[in-house]
C-alpha cells in the first residue's frame, strides 16, 4: 500500500494579485483542544472542565480563541502565500465562540501589495454554519522564490489521562 504524500507549494509575491483568495479548513477535536491547552499553557477551565463551562456565559466548553488564530497562521504558512512566508503582524477580532467539533474555514484575501514583498491579507474565519468567528488582517513578507516540497509528516501524538 503506497502512501499519498502531500506537496506544499507557495505563491510568490510576483504571482499574488489583489483580490486573490485561498482557504484552509480544520475541525476542532477533543484531542486538539487538550493539546492546544498543553502547548499554550492556557488551562482556563472554560476550555477543559464541562461542569465549570456549563455555568459560564457559553453554557459549554469552548475553544481557545488563539486556536482559531493559529489556523490563520497555518493558512498563511501552507496555502497562501505558503512556504517561505514571514509573518509580521496580525489583528484579530473574536466574533463568536468556537465549540468542539466545529469545522472552521479560514479565507485569506490579498488586500494590498506593498514594496519589499509586503502583502496585507484579510482573514475571515467561519464555522460550518457560515457564521463568522474571527475577523482580522495579516501582514506578511511573501516569498520571492518558488518553493515546492513534501509536506512534513508529524508524529502521532496521543493524550494520556
Amino acid at each position: 500500500m503506497s502512501e499519498i504524500l502531500e506537496t506544499l507549494e507557495n505563491i510568490t509575491y510576483d504571482e499574488l494579485n489583489e483580490g486573490d483568495s485561498a482557504t484552509f479548513t480544520r475541525t476542532l477535536t477533543e484531542d486538539e483542544l487538550v493539546l492546544f491547552a498543553a502547548v499554550s499553557g492556557d488551562v482556563n477551565p472554560v476550555h477543559l472542565d464541562s461542569a465549570f463551562a456549563a455555568e459560564s456565559m457559553f453554557k459549554e466548553r469552548i475553544a481557545h480563541g488563539m486556536w482559531s488564530g493559529s489556523l490563520i497562521s497555518a493558512a498563511l504558512a501552507t496555502v497562501m502565500p505558503g512556504p517561505g512566508t514571514i509573518y509580521l503582524d496580525q489583528t484579530l477580532s473574536f466574533k463568536r465562540p468556537v465549540k468542539l467539533d466545529d469545522t472552521l474555514t479560514v479565507t485569506l484575501t490579498v488586500l494590498q501589495k506593498s514594496p519589499k514583498n509586503r502583502v496585507t491579507l484579510s482573514c475571515d474565519v467561519r464555522n460550518q454554519n457560515n457564521e463568522q468567528v474571527v475577523a482580522g488582517e495579516a501582514k506578511v513578507i511573501a516569498p520571492s522564490e518558488k518553493i515546492s516540497l513534501q509536506k512534513p509528516r508529524l508524529p502521532k501524538i496521543t493524550i494520556q489521562g
